[in-house]
Parts: structure tokens; C-alpha cells; sequence
């Protein structure tokens, strides 16, 4: 076991931790949320949220939650569900590779469980896309299993209750504060404990204007009673997520139909439907000007082919561009930054693809097609020009 006092964390005697379990958890029956996922026991149900709540706010998440165990009931369900329905499913809470996983999970508890959800720590843990986190998270509520759940707002508390001078976005350092809580966590109620802690650093001690006065174990925190809650957690500030250019093309036929492609690749998006793209080196100072189309084609004999020959080349079209300004579409990765600029046009014939999944597909038809929240922000900002200007 982890030596917390070679790492600078004095815990507490037995009698101060009974002490603060009654106290945090007298304060958790008074105040926690009345969540859809906290009226089960069902491992399911709970892993479902958890893998929802991660990088995604609980009143985000309340939704999709209530609609994909609608189309996804069971274990069973998932493990057999198409990819489009999946996708669709999750269309908008991004972070894709989530449900992906849930899914590769979801086959693993079929083949390895006899399609029944491990009731064990390392059962779980086993599973695909199921850290140490959502482990102790499913243990300890489903299973009543004294495992603790550490993320990023049970770590802050702990820095402050004991002044932690290790960096909580340091991976390496997760090991301290999950050998504080394997002292810390409740026995009895180690779901209970687990979830009040998460409700304590997600409000009362959130990263951004905490109330401490207000915390119902004010009097156990060495950083509130020292006067040093500005200083813990200590935590680097994150690297500015990389800029990425690119053009969109919005294409129309005279039926009304847009051209939608589906990204194939392994790459980020992979599976949904999108307008298509061009990644440029950076958008130049005129992109705001009417010429979005006629002065490039003659820049483009210094400068190479413009995104729209290099669209016509690719997909074999001609395109009548028009030369409407559109807002700028901005988009945020957890690494990177897309910065999207519409180009819209109509074709003069036509064409049906058969060598790439490319289709005519009417805006009526889009709910059927898995679209990422970049591609509704292109749709949503290309639909306001228009409806606004009274074109379409």
C-alpha cells in the first residue's frame, strides 16, 4: 500500500474520519440531486450515465441518457446495436470513442459474462472504456463495494482537506488521492460517500467561484481553516487546443438535396455523416470579401487550385458557387480548435457516387443521418444566412 506520509499527506485518526463520513454524508441525504440514475441500482444504468457524465454536464447529459436506454434497453441491445443508431444516439455529446468502447464492452459482458454485468471490481475494470474512476463508481453504487471513484472533482476536495502539494492533472499522481480514499471512503455507504464527494467538488468546491462557507466539511480542511483555497489543487493550466482551418462545402442540386459523405477513415468523426471538408493552411485576410470564388481562380495560377476546383476535381462536379458571406463556424476539441468557413453552391447536373459513401440527402432526411455538432453548427449557420436574407 501507497506510504501517503512519503508523498507529504498526514490522514487523519480513525476518530476524525468517522467524524467527517457523518458529516458529509448527514449533508449528502439533505442536499443530492434527484437524478434519473441515482433511483438505480442497475450496473447498466449507472455505467450508461457515468460514461455520459464524462466531459459532459449533467443537464446535457439528462436527455440523452433517458433516450439511449430507450433504443437500448439492455446489455444485449447495445452489443447488437448498427453503428448509424449508436452513433446517432450519441450525436452531439462528442467524445465518440466513448460510445465505440461502450459498445466493444457491451459484447465483451455477452461473451465473457454470459451477457450478465460483472459484479466485481475487476470484472468491471476489464472492460473496455472502464478506467479505475468508472470502476470504483459502478462497484460502489450497484454492487455496494467499498472501491473508491476518483476524478478531477474528488481531487480537488482532497487537496483542500489536506493541502496536497502534488499537481491533480499529473496522471502519475491519481495513485495519491486513490490511497486517500481507500482511508477516507465509507464502509457502509461507499456509493453514498462516493457520489456526495463528486456533488461537493462539482458545486460548492468548483474549480470556478467555490462558496467554501458553505461547505458542510469546512471544519476538516486544512486549506479553508490555513486561508490557502486559492492555492490547492495546484494544477497547470492546460495547453491551448491547436487551430485547425478548414473550408466546408455546402452543395445543393435542384431538388433540393445536399451532398453528405461519410468519414470512413480511423480518424476523429469516423463513421459520421458530414458536409465534405478541406483542411487549409490558414484563411486569408480577404476570405470576408465577394470573391470567394472568381478572384482566387485567378490567384490559384500563383497559388495552386482553389478548395472549390479541388471539390469539383474530387467529386467530379460543376458547381455554380455562390459568392454569400457566412458567420464563421468555431468548434472545440479537447486538443483542438476547428475554425470552419462555409462555401456554398448548386450543382448543374446530379451525380450519384458509387465508388465513396456520398449521397443527395434533403434537410427532412438529416435526422436519419448521424451528424457531429460541428456539422449542425455548418447546417444551423448556412440555414440562418439564408432564412435571414430571405433566399431559401
Amino acid at each position: 500500500m501507497l506510504d501517503l506520509k512519503e508523498h507529504g499527506v498526514d490522514m487523519w485518526p480513525e476518530e476524525k474520519i468517522i467524524s467527517f463520513r457523518e458529516k458529509l454524508l448527514d449533508w449528502y441525504d439533505e442536499n443530492k440531486r434527484d437524478l434519473s440514475w441515482r433511483r438505480s441500482k442497475n450496473p447498466y444504468h449507472i455505467w450508461v450515465s457515468e460514461i455520459m457524465l464524462q466531459q459532459t454536464r449533467v443537464d446535457t447529459v439528462i436527455p440523452y441518457y433517458e433516450r439511449f436506454l430507450d433504443w437500448f434497453p439492455t446489455v444485449e441491445s447495445l452489443a447488437n446495436a448498427p453503428e448509424e443508431r449508436l452513433l446517432k444516439a450519441w450525436e452531439g455529446l462528442g467524445y465518440y470513442s466513448r460510445v465505440r468502447n461502450m459498445q466493444a464492452a457491451a459484447q465483451q459482458i455477452m461473451a465473457d459474462f454470459g451477457g450478465q454485468f460483472p459484479n466485481t471490481y475487476e470484472g468491471i475494470f476489464s472492460l473496455k472504456g472502464i478506467g479505475p474512476y468508472t470502476a470504483g463508481t459502478i462497484s460502489s453504487i450497484a454492487f455496494n463495494l467499498p472501491e473508491p471513484a476518483v476524478d478531477g472533482n474528488v481531487m480537488r476536495v482532497l487537496a483542500r482537506l489536506f493541502e496536497v502539494n502534488h499537481d491533480i492533472g499529473i496522471p502519475s499522481n491519481r495513485k495519491i488521492f486513490q490511497a486517500m480514499m481507500e482511508i477516507l471512503i465509507d464502509p457502509e455507504r461507499p456509493g453514498d460517500f462516493n457520489q456526495a464527494l463528486m456533488d461537493l467538488g462539482s458545486d460548492i468546491e468548483a474549480p470556478v467561484n467555490p462558496r467554501p462557507k458553505e461547505s458542510p466539511v469546512k471544519d476538516f480542511s486544512a486549506a479553508y481553516q490555513n486561508g490557502t483555497m486559492d492555492v490547492y489543487p495546484i494544477k497547470e493550466p492546460k495547453k491551448k487546443p491547436l487551430p485547425i482551418y478548414l473550408k466546408a462545402l455546402v452543395v445543393c442540386n435542384d431538388r433540393g438535396q445536399y451532398l453528405l459523405e461519410k468519414n470512413e477513415s480511423e480518424k476523429l468523426l469516423a463513421g459520421f455523416w458530414h458536409f465534405p471538408l478541406i483542411e487549409v493552411d490558414d484563411f486569408s485576410s480577404d476570405d470576408n470579401q465577394l470573391d470567394l470564388f472568381s478572384q482566387v481562380k485567378e490567384e490559384s495560377r500563383a497559388f495552386g487550385p482553389s478548395p472549390q476546383e479541388n471539390f469539383e476535381q474530387d467529386y467530379d462536379l460543376e458547381v455554380n458557387w455562390s459568392q454569400q458571406v457566412f458567420d464563421q463556424v468555431k468548434h472545440v476539441f479537447s486538443h483542438r480548435k476547428w475554425h470552419i468557413q462555409i462555401l456554398a453552391g448548386q450543382v448543374t447536373e446530379t451525380k450519384q457516387f458509387s465508388d465513396r459513401e456520398v449521397r443527395w440527402v434533403s434537410p427532412q432526411e438529416f435526422s436519419d443521418y448521424p451528424l457531429a455538432k460541428p456539422q449542425q453548427k455548418i447546417w444551423q449557420a448556412y440555414k440562418t444566412t439564408f432564412e435571414d436574407k430571405g433566399l431559401q
